[in-house]
């Protein structure tokens, strides 16, 4: 199979996921499952913190999961299997979402099946981006990993397109706005399960033998990723790294799983509005990310992550002081998704050169429980902010704390020292 083949099915796989991050937790669900919170309050928790809590609830479990997952990655070498069974959980879950509803009132179990779904959806990212030392080197990885980005964005924007058709069809026709919703959040899972076919055909197969052909376990997974930490922290220049990401992504992650949360309950939008925003970022985003790899290009990955980050701190405070209308929150919505793609698609390839050979699914399981929306520090922080001040925007404000925090740290990752193992 061919170098370039293999590459088209890693970017496929971004293309089958990305409706999971777009339509379901940056779109619908968070409106959707605070409105059924409100028909079914629980523990007497605030409808709209709801969502955030169940985004950090996934995160703790994927402190748990994803290491396993990518130590399992690297031990067995069976990552197409892992990929299929990873995805396909996920996948499963999303379906099931068509059944929660507000006649039901089972907000708790629409929070329980997003959980299982986005455990699984890191998971799988960590199995996929495993694949990119494989099908680039290093020099490439950039356009590579920025490639596979555009792609993703295209495939969840075209599913999200269809979906906002299909949104005001509803709308327009007096239809049951609920059950348009979970039809979305069904079709999701269908194109996530469908696509995935690609990348399980086409992606590379391991050439090398399994490392713990007939000991692999949960034990001996948490004993190899034990070690895998203290090797890490032998990296201070990669540690650093993965410290200063963990922190801005926070941010980066809250805002787009509560973007439309804020637009629906602070501006008041209608959610056609706050689709057509996602949807002009999705767009939008294809050209950020491959502008990104130019300008990385030319200034170095480092230093073009750092410009994305000062564009991702006049969101922000925009976001808290200027934006107030429709149209400020198109502006807004363009503006997130210049410097989205090249912070995300830059920052995996920037790692990628800090990984030991053979440890790509350790480092990445590390890497991925803060990527794709699985931060766990910036929602607990908003919703708790929320909690406390009844403001949106405060609770938005409140995550520039992390943004800078990690702008900070990345300025002291010495690459060279990282790839030299010092």
């Amino acid at each position: 199979m061919t170098l370039r083949r293999q590459r088209f099915g890693w970017y496929m796989y971004d293309w089958a996921n990305s409706a999971f991050s777009t339509s379901v937790v940056t779109v619908f669900l968070g409106p959707y499952l605070t409105s059924v919170a409100e028909a079914s309050p629980i523990l007497g928790l605030h409808p709209g913190a709801f969502f955030s809590y169940c985004v950090s609830a996934s995160v703790l479990l994927q402190v748990l999961t994803m290491p396993l997952i990518g130590t399992l990655v690297d031990a067995t070498r069976k990552r197409i299997a892992l990929l299929a069974g990873t995805a396909y959980i996920g996948a499963l879950a999303t379906v099931l979402l068509f059944f929660v509803s507000s006649e039901a009132q089972n907000a708790l179990l629409g929070g329980l099946l997003f959980i299982l779904a986005n455990v699984a959806f890191g998971s799988s990212i960590v199995v996929s981006n495993s694949f990119l030392p494989d099908l680039a080197q290093p020099q490439e990885r950039d356009r590579i990993s920025s490639r596979g980005w555009a792609v993703g964005y295209l495939g969840g924007g075209l599913l999200l397109l269809g979906h906002l058709m299909y949104f005001q069809q509803v709308e327009a026709s007096g239809g049951s706005i609920g059950l348009a919703v979970r039809t979305i959040l069904a079709s999701v899972g269908v194109w996530w399960a469908a696509f995935t076919i690609i990348p399980l055909r086409w992606l590379p197969r391991h050439t090398q033998p399994e490392l713990l052909p007939s000991t692999v376990s949960v034990r001996s997974t948490i004993r190899q990723f034990v070690r895998t930490l203290k090797s890490i922290r032998a990296v201070p220049a990669t540690m650093t790294f993965f410290v200063a990401y963990l922190l801005y992504n926070d941010t980066i992650q809250t805002v787009i799983a509560l973007a439309s949360v804020y637009g629906q309950q602070e501006l008041g939008l209608s959610m056609s509005v706050l689709t057509k925003a996602i949807l002009l970022v999705q767009f939008v985003a294809i050209g950020g990310s491959l502008l990104f790899a130019r300008v990385a290009a030319l200034i170095g990955t480092k230093a073009a992550i750092v410009v994305s980050l000062v564009g991702w701190a006049v969101v922000l405070l925009a976001a808290y002081g200027a934006v107030s209308t429709e149209w400020h929150f198109y502006v807004l919505a363009a503006a997130i998704a210049l410097v989205l793609g090249g912070t995300q698609a830059l920052s995996r390839s920037m790692f990628s050169t800090m990984i030991p050979a053979g440890k790509e699914g350790e480092y990445f399981a590390l890497y991925e429980i803060s990527d794709k929306g699985t931060s766990w520090l910036g929602p607990l922080a908003f919703g708790v902010a929320l909690s406390l001040t009844g403001s949106y925007r405060l609770a938005l404000l409140s995550l520039i704390v992390f943004l800078v925090a990690g702008m900070v740290l990345l300025l002291r990752v010495k690459i060279s020292a990282a790839e030299d193992g010092n």
